[in-house]
């Protein structure tokens, strides 16, 4: 395995009708019906324009009663574009860190943000030198033993890409049999298609870049792998505006984990539900959408 758990656990230890089922079924939401909701609390997404969400309406908590005083600390990684890395001047910059300070926003309480090793963190959060981590910190079994987290903020989905204008099947397991997908090998993708999509002519590749290259030069007629990472070359030059998107999200947790979320100390539930609450009034208020769009303007989901 070699993509944070791929994806997730790349530096530290950094989505067929079946399978997108699978995923709905995780959440207690069919995609269709939870990118609905984030646009109902938007106010209206444009057209082909689509925005996870990761929140159910009807779990709607009380505001927590933090002190006026309240300080949270959040620790944080150096080097993880774009979620977490040092700005321009220095201080810390991404997605995890302006979400983090929403956050403080919403609570009305005071933040710091405190960058370091990844692989120094949770040791940190026990040590309290920090109250929270928000640095893409995968939630699994390994993690949940030393630390609590939120609920999730976000989740990799893994996506197909195809040629723009490419003549695509339903992306479906018995309409693309025979049809040549590249993926990187080793990977949880890679198990994916052997698991679920056994019929398409797998063509493993060393690297993300040999696969992607393989697609461009039309050795594959189709491409398998992490939504986030595939939404950043699809947006930048190097894809040179040659593909796009087809069928997905696909989110079945046992092959692209359960997601992202901020980890506080074990039992410190006066925080994590205080976080909690923060992030739904993020989502609520449309103020989540802001943030995942200026990030993701070619959405992974």
């Amino acid at each position: 395995m070699n993509d944070r758990s791929q994806f997730f656990k790349m530096r530290a230890a950094f989505s067929t009708g079946l399978a997108i089922a699978l995923g709905a079924a995780w959440w207690g939401l069919t995609p269709a019906a939870g990118l609905a909701e984030q646009a109902g609390a938007t106010g209206g997404l444009p057209a082909g324009v689509t925005v996870p969400s990761f929140w159910d309406p009807k779990r709607r908590q009380d505001r927590p009663e933090l002190p006026a005083s309240t300080v949270i600390r959040f620790l944080t990684e150096t080097d993880y574009p774009p979620f977490n890395y040092s700005g321009p001047d220095g201080n810390p910059a991404g997605f995890n860190v302006d979400l983090a300070r929403l956050i403080c926003e919403e609570l009305k309480v005071g933040c710091t943000i405190q960058m370091r090793r990844f692989d120094t963190l949770i040791d940190a959060l026990a040590e309290n030198r920090g109250d929270a981590i928000v640095a893409s910190l995968a939630t699994n079994a390994e993690t949940r033993r030393r630390v609590d987290f939120t609920d999730p903020y976000y989740r990799s989905p893994a996506r197909f890409v195809a040629k723009r204008g490419a003549a695509v099947p339903e992306i479906v397991p018995e309409k693309l049999e025979g049809t040549r997908v590249a993926v990187v090998a080793g990977t949880a993708h890679e198990a994916y298609l052997k698991t679920l999509f056994t019929g398409v002519d797998l063509r493993p590749y060393p690297s993300h870049e040999e696969a992607r290259q393989a697609l461009k030069s039309d050795e594959v007629q189709l491409l398998f792998g992490d939504g986030i990472q595939l939404a950043f070359w699809l947006n930048g030059s190097a894809s040179e505006g040659c593909c796009t998107f087809v069928g997905g999200p696909f989110l079945e947790s046992r092959f692209f984990g359960e997601g992202v979320g901020i980890a506080v100390r074990r039992g410190n539930d006066p925080l994590r539900q205080a976080l909690n609450w923060g992030l739904f009034r993020l989502w609520e208020t449309g103020r989540y959408t802001d943030l995942w769009l200026r990030y993701f303007p070619v959405s992974p989901f």
